[in-house]
Protein backbone atom coordinates (compact mmCIF):
# COMPACT_ATOMS: atom_id res chain seq x y z
CA UNK A 1 0.00 0.00 0.00
CA UNK A 2 2.78 2.45 0.90
CA UNK A 3 4.59 1.86 -2.39
CA UNK A 4 1.34 2.43 -4.27
CA UNK A 5 0.60 5.60 -2.30
CA UNK A 6 4.06 6.94 -3.06
CA UNK A 7 3.75 6.19 -6.76
CA UNK A 8 0.28 7.72 -6.87
CA UNK A 9 1.24 10.98 -5.17
CA UNK A 10 4.38 11.28 -7.32
CA UNK A 11 2.19 10.96 -10.41
CA UNK A 12 -0.30 13.49 -9.02
CA UNK A 13 2.27 16.17 -8.23
CA UNK A 14 2.93 18.43 -11.23
CA UNK A 15 6.42 18.25 -12.69
CA UNK A 16 6.73 22.01 -12.17
CA UNK A 17 5.04 24.82 -10.29
CA UNK A 18 3.69 27.92 -12.12
CA UNK A 19 7.20 29.41 -11.95
CA UNK A 20 8.63 26.51 -13.99
CA UNK A 21 10.50 25.14 -10.96
CA UNK A 22 10.81 21.43 -10.24
CA UNK A 23 8.78 20.30 -7.24
CA UNK A 24 10.58 18.17 -4.65
CA UNK A 25 8.53 15.80 -2.50
CA UNK A 26 9.89 15.22 0.99
CA UNK A 27 8.25 12.25 2.72
CA UNK A 28 7.54 13.20 6.34
CA UNK A 29 8.52 10.03 8.21
CA UNK A 30 7.53 10.94 11.77
CA UNK A 31 6.67 7.76 13.73
CA UNK A 32 7.24 5.54 10.68
CA UNK A 33 9.27 2.34 10.94
CA UNK A 34 12.38 1.83 8.82
CA UNK A 35 10.46 -0.87 6.95
CA UNK A 36 7.66 1.55 6.05
CA UNK A 37 10.15 4.20 4.97
CA UNK A 38 12.02 1.71 2.81
CA UNK A 39 8.75 0.73 1.13
CA UNK A 40 8.11 4.39 0.31
CA UNK A 41 11.61 4.63 -1.18
CA UNK A 42 10.83 1.58 -3.28
CA UNK A 43 7.81 3.51 -4.51
CA UNK A 44 10.01 6.32 -5.80
CA UNK A 45 10.56 8.59 -2.78
CA UNK A 46 14.01 10.23 -2.95
CA UNK A 47 13.85 12.64 0.01
CA UNK A 48 12.79 11.92 3.60
CA UNK A 49 12.23 14.28 6.49
CA UNK A 50 12.38 13.57 10.22
CA UNK A 51 10.70 15.62 12.95
CA UNK A 52 12.47 14.13 15.96
CA UNK A 53 16.21 13.85 16.52
CA UNK A 54 15.97 10.51 18.34
CA UNK A 55 14.04 8.95 15.46
CA UNK A 56 16.55 10.35 12.97
CA UNK A 57 19.43 8.89 14.98
CA UNK A 58 17.84 5.51 15.66
CA UNK A 59 16.66 4.88 12.09
CA UNK A 60 19.54 6.49 10.20
CA UNK A 61 21.52 3.34 9.37
CA UNK A 62 18.39 1.27 8.66
CA UNK A 63 17.17 3.32 5.71
CA UNK A 64 17.97 1.94 2.28
CA UNK A 65 18.42 3.60 -1.08
CA UNK A 66 20.50 6.57 0.09
CA UNK A 67 17.70 9.19 0.10
CA UNK A 68 18.39 12.84 0.83
CA UNK A 69 17.91 13.50 4.54
CA UNK A 70 15.92 16.50 5.73
CA UNK A 71 15.24 17.59 9.28
CA UNK A 72 11.83 19.27 9.38
CA UNK A 73 10.98 19.45 13.10
CA UNK A 74 11.78 21.95 15.81
CA UNK A 75 15.43 21.55 16.77
CA UNK A 76 16.99 22.09 20.18
CA UNK A 77 20.54 23.40 20.10
CA UNK A 78 21.85 20.64 22.37
CA UNK A 79 20.77 18.00 19.82
CA UNK A 80 22.50 19.47 16.78
CA UNK A 81 25.44 17.10 17.35
CA UNK A 82 23.29 14.09 16.39
CA UNK A 83 22.37 15.56 13.00
CA UNK A 84 25.61 17.27 12.05
CA UNK A 85 27.09 16.02 8.81
CA UNK A 86 24.15 13.65 8.24
CA UNK A 87 21.47 16.16 7.28
CA UNK A 88 21.25 17.44 3.72
CA UNK A 89 18.85 20.26 4.58
CA UNK A 90 17.58 21.74 7.85
CA UNK A 91 14.10 23.18 7.23
CA UNK A 92 13.28 24.58 10.65
CA UNK A 93 15.85 27.24 11.52
CA UNK A 94 13.29 29.28 13.41
CA UNK A 95 15.43 31.54 15.62
CA UNK A 96 18.79 33.25 15.48
CA UNK A 97 20.23 31.36 18.46
CA UNK A 98 19.71 28.06 16.65
CA UNK A 99 21.35 29.40 13.49
CA UNK A 100 24.29 30.68 15.51
CA UNK A 101 24.83 27.36 17.29
CA UNK A 102 24.48 25.39 14.07
CA UNK A 103 27.03 27.72 12.49
CA UNK A 104 29.51 27.21 15.33
CA UNK A 105 29.19 23.44 15.35
CA UNK A 106 29.35 23.21 11.55
CA UNK A 107 32.49 25.36 11.45
CA UNK A 108 34.12 23.26 14.15
CA UNK A 109 33.36 20.12 12.15
CA UNK A 110 34.72 21.64 8.95
CA UNK A 111 31.41 21.40 7.07
CA UNK A 112 28.78 23.75 5.66
CA UNK A 113 25.19 23.09 6.68
CA UNK A 114 22.37 23.86 4.26
CA UNK A 115 19.38 25.52 5.89
CA UNK A 116 15.96 27.04 5.32
CA UNK A 117 14.75 29.94 7.44
CA UNK A 118 11.38 29.18 9.00
CA UNK A 119 8.70 31.85 8.67
CA UNK A 120 5.67 31.85 10.98
CA UNK A 121 3.29 32.78 8.18
CA UNK A 122 0.19 32.82 10.37
CA UNK A 123 1.92 34.54 13.29
CA UNK A 124 0.78 31.66 15.49
CA UNK A 125 2.06 31.53 19.10
CA UNK A 126 2.26 27.72 19.01
CA UNK A 127 4.69 27.72 16.08
CA UNK A 128 8.27 28.84 15.79
CA UNK A 129 9.70 31.06 13.11
CA UNK A 130 10.15 34.66 12.14
CA UNK A 131 7.23 36.91 11.26
CA UNK A 132 6.87 38.42 7.81
CA UNK A 133 8.10 41.71 9.25
CA UNK A 134 11.21 40.03 10.69
CA UNK A 135 12.06 37.96 7.61
CA UNK A 136 14.41 40.37 5.83
CA UNK A 137 16.52 41.18 8.89
CA UNK A 138 16.63 37.52 9.95
CA UNK A 139 17.76 36.47 6.48
CA UNK A 140 20.52 39.06 6.35
CA UNK A 141 21.76 38.23 9.85
CA UNK A 142 21.71 34.46 9.38
CA UNK A 143 23.18 34.66 5.89
CA UNK A 144 26.25 36.38 7.36
CA UNK A 145 27.06 33.46 9.68
CA UNK A 146 29.95 31.18 8.65
CA UNK A 147 29.52 27.52 7.72
CA UNK A 148 25.84 27.95 6.85
CA UNK A 149 24.24 28.21 3.41
CA UNK A 150 20.75 29.65 3.34
CA UNK A 151 18.92 27.86 0.52
CA UNK A 152 15.43 29.23 1.01
CA UNK A 153 12.41 29.48 3.27
CA UNK A 154 10.05 27.11 5.05
CA UNK A 155 6.54 27.69 6.36
CA UNK A 156 3.63 25.77 7.86
CA UNK A 157 0.34 27.44 7.01
CA UNK A 158 -2.37 27.73 9.70
CA UNK A 159 -4.85 24.87 10.11
CA UNK A 160 -7.92 26.61 8.74
CA UNK A 161 -10.58 26.14 6.08
CA UNK A 162 -10.35 29.80 5.12
CA UNK A 163 -8.93 29.33 1.65
CA UNK A 164 -8.56 33.04 0.96
CA UNK A 165 -6.38 33.44 4.04
CA UNK A 166 -4.26 30.44 3.10
CA UNK A 167 -3.80 31.68 -0.46
CA UNK A 168 -2.87 35.16 0.76
CA UNK A 169 -0.26 33.80 3.19
CA UNK A 170 1.16 31.35 0.65
CA UNK A 171 1.53 34.07 -1.97
CA UNK A 172 3.15 36.38 0.56
CA UNK A 173 5.69 33.63 1.25
CA UNK A 174 6.42 33.44 -2.47
CA UNK A 175 6.90 37.21 -2.64
CA UNK A 176 9.49 37.11 0.15
CA UNK A 177 11.19 34.11 -1.44
CA UNK A 178 11.42 35.92 -4.78
CA UNK A 179 12.87 39.01 -3.10
CA UNK A 180 15.67 36.95 -1.55
CA UNK A 181 16.21 34.87 -4.67
CA UNK A 182 16.80 37.91 -6.87
CA UNK A 183 19.90 38.83 -4.89
CA UNK A 184 21.17 35.40 -3.84
CA UNK A 185 21.96 32.55 -6.21
CA UNK A 186 21.87 30.04 -3.32
CA UNK A 187 18.13 30.56 -2.75
CA UNK A 188 16.30 27.70 -4.46
CA UNK A 189 13.74 26.13 -2.10
CA UNK A 190 10.37 27.32 -0.87
CA UNK A 191 9.32 24.47 1.42
CA UNK A 192 5.61 24.93 1.95
CA UNK A 193 2.72 22.50 1.75
CA UNK A 194 1.66 19.38 3.62
CA UNK A 195 -0.89 16.64 2.98
CA UNK A 196 -3.88 18.95 3.49
CA UNK A 197 -2.76 22.05 1.60
CA UNK A 198 0.00 21.09 -0.82
CA UNK A 199 -2.01 21.78 -3.98
CA UNK A 200 -2.77 25.33 -2.89
CA UNK A 201 0.87 25.85 -1.94
CA UNK A 202 2.21 24.56 -5.24
CA UNK A 203 -0.19 26.84 -7.11
CA UNK A 204 1.13 29.77 -5.04
CA UNK A 205 4.72 28.90 -5.93
CA UNK A 206 6.03 26.32 -3.48
CA UNK A 207 8.67 24.03 -4.97
CA UNK A 208 9.13 21.67 -2.02
CA UNK A 209 6.29 19.91 -0.20
CA UNK A 210 6.33 17.74 2.91
CA UNK A 211 3.81 14.90 2.86
CA UNK A 212 3.32 12.15 5.42
CA UNK A 213 -0.32 11.07 5.67
CA UNK A 214 -0.74 10.98 1.88
CA UNK A 215 2.04 8.38 1.71
CA UNK A 216 1.86 6.43 4.97
CA UNK A 217 -1.76 6.95 6.04
CA UNK A 218 -2.91 8.41 9.35
CA UNK A 219 -0.40 8.15 12.19
CA UNK A 220 -1.24 5.96 15.16
CA UNK A 221 -0.35 8.06 18.20
CA UNK A 222 -1.36 5.22 20.54
CA UNK A 223 1.68 3.17 19.60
Amino acid sequence: MIEENAKKILEEIPAQNPYSEKITLVAAVKMQTPEAINRAICGGITDIGDNHVQEFRDKYALIEGNPKRHFIGRLQTNKIKYLLGKTDLYHSVDRYGLAEELSKKSAAAGITSNILIQINAGDEPTKGGFTFAEAQAAYEKIRALPALKVEGLMAMLPDTDDMKTLERLARRMREIYDTFKRGDENIKYLSMGMSGDWKLCVEAGSNMIRLGTAIFGARNYDK
